[in-house]
This record gives C-alpha cells, structure tokens and sequence, in this order.
C-alpha cells in the first residue's frame, strides 16, 4: 500500500498564521473553543452537522445530542434522506 507524503500524521494548529504540531488533547480543546466562539459570536444556529447513514444509531444519536443538547442548535442532517 502506497502513502501520500502529504498525509498528516498529527494533529496541527494553525497559530501566528502558520500551522504547527499539537498532541491531540491540545488540538481537541481548540477545536472546542473555537466551536464554542463561533456559537458565542454567531449564536447556536450558525453550528451544523451532516451524519453519515454507514455509522451506527449510537453514533448518529450521540450526534444529534450534541447538536442539539451542548451547542443548542437543530441544524443536524443524515445522508439517509438521498
């Protein structure tokens, strides 16, 4: 099997414009952050998510949950409607 040399091999965070490594409890609680400043800028109805039908039905209710009961938003779709 052939890898890319591009692929990523860790987590990066994009900081003073530029991107460097993180470890990946570093890189989860940015991106929660900056969710979380997005949805304090925007307000909860800014936030979106598209799941996937091939996941399972826990995957898909834990989505909708934090949809709906963390940031606040209703803007949750499935591929299961094409």
């Amino acid at each position: 099997m052939s890898r890319s040399l591009e692929r990523l091999t860790e987590p990066l965070i994009k900081q003073g414009g530029s991107l460097r490594a993180a470890g990946w409890d570093e890189a989860l609680e940015a991106a929660a952050a900056g969710l979380g400043a997005s949805v304090q800028r925007h307000g909860p109805q800014s936030f979106g998510m598209f799941s996937c039908s091939k996941a399972t039905n826990e995957v898909n209710f834990i989505a909708q949950k934090l949809a709906r009961a963390v940031i606040g938003s209703n803007n949750i779709d499935s591929c299961n409607r094409t």
